[in-house]
């Protein structure tokens, strides 16, 4: 009785959420250890700033914790202005999230409903189809170009039933990058009540101001949402701290979907200070720069295919991925998979530190030489 009453419960669930598979993140380092029973595993998968956080995020998340029986602010006011006044905004133009990808579903569950269509590159960010999906709306997938956006061909996509279109500038899980003057032709491509939501991720690694993003285009598009995180260059992915902004109108929307307290007050505090931590952030870019151009170099030199990246990670093509990746795994070396996104051939390598990636390519190169046998 009990597994026919789970069966008719499971029945009635959307017919788009059944078909859905669930995100599957990075292995942790703790599920390596404990599974094979090694020890100082590294991880290269999840596309993290490898640094931690800076002293002065340490500091302030100490002070933070001393109040912790209270309720954040649920306008996070203070964190808003800040933000603001760094990036040339007014504060009613942000919407704080839960990471970027609470921001991002927001968005999708606002201006999707059944019947309705977004659109999304073939090797999109994998939250992309989800927040769509989950939203009641049909999933549309344009071919990728070189690996990277086929914008063009995206604004051709777009058709009656479209509300909304995903951009990942640099994408996730290619690295590819599209050039401001290319957003700003697809911009000018689709109608205006189509919302064009670029995901800037992973910007920071290429800009260090807002004159080159899709920022600097807000004022001349009220249809353009750009969402940023604080997960990567600010090293703070396990506080899930991320943000839209958009014409006020928009935010105002989105905030009537935002859950109460979806930001926590160890999160707030912690962005607060690393936005001051200018030095963090510049330093975090020339390591990340000179780690993936060794990287791309010892890449070439081991004849192992790469897609170009703007990222913090380069995606190589190794053949068979899924025994690249198992054996690495026995040396305590958890890289990531991504024939989820259609990319069955390829490992994606997030940069670590100088001496994480020495023994990535020491158990890459005993990998190779094993499955080559």
């Amino acid at each position: 009785m009990a597994a026919q009453a789970l069966d008719a419960l499971f029945q009635q669930a959307r017919p788009e959420i059944r078909a859905m598979h669930p995100y599957e993140p990075g292995k942790p380092v703790e599920a390596l250890e404990r599974e094979l029973g090694i020890r100082e595993a590294i991880k290269l998968a999840s596309n993290e700033n490898p640094r931690g956080p800076g002293a002065s995020v340490r500091e302030a998340l100490a002070r933070a914790a001393s109040d912790l029986s209270r309720y954040p602010d649920g306008s996070a006011h203070a964190f808003r202005e800040k933000l603001a006044a760094q990036q040339g905004l007014h504060p009613d133009q942000i919407l704080l999230g839960n990471g970027s990808n609470d921001v991002l579903e927001i968005i999708a569950r606002v201006f999707l409903a059944p019947g309705t269509k977004g659109v999304i590159d073939q090797y999109a960010f994998v939250v992309y189809p989800l927040a769509i999906a989950g939203a009641g709306g049909t999933v549309c997938a344009v071919p990728s170009k070189d690996y990277g956006h086929d914008l063009p061909a995206m604004a051709a996509a777009v058709d009656d039933a479209t509300r909304l279109l995903f951009i990942a500038n640099p994408n996730n899980p290619t690295g590819t990058v599209a050039t401001l003057a290319e957003i700003e032709s697809l911009l000018q491509a689709v109608p205006s009540n189509v919302l064009v939501v670029v995901d800037e991720a992973y910007c920071e690694y290429r800009h260090s101001s807002a004159a080159g993003t899709a920022l600097s285009l807000l004022s001349r598009y009220p249809n353009l949402v750009v969402t940023r995180t604080f997960s990567k260059i600010y090293g703070l992915a396990a506080l899930r701290l991320g943000y839209a902004v958009a014409a006020p109108q928009i935010v105002g929307l989105l905030n009537r979907l935002r859950q109460p307290f979806n930001v926590n007050s160890l999160a707030m505090a912690a962005g607060f200070a690393a936005l001051d931590d200018h030095n963090y952030v510049d330093e975090s870019r020339r390591l990340n720069t000179e780690g993936l151009q060794a990287l791309e170099g010892a890449m070439t030199e081991r004849a192992i295919p790469f897609i170009p990246s703007a990222g913090n990670f380069l995606t190589i093509e190794v053949g068979a991925a899924k025994a690249y990746y198992d054996a690495l795994l026995q040396e305590g070396v958890i890289v990531r998979p991504v024939a989820g996104y259609g990319l069955t051939q390829h490992l994606r390598v997030s940069v670590g530190l100088p001496e994480e990636m020495t023994r990535f390519l020491a158990s890459f190169d005993r990998v190779r030489a094993q499955l080559a046998a």
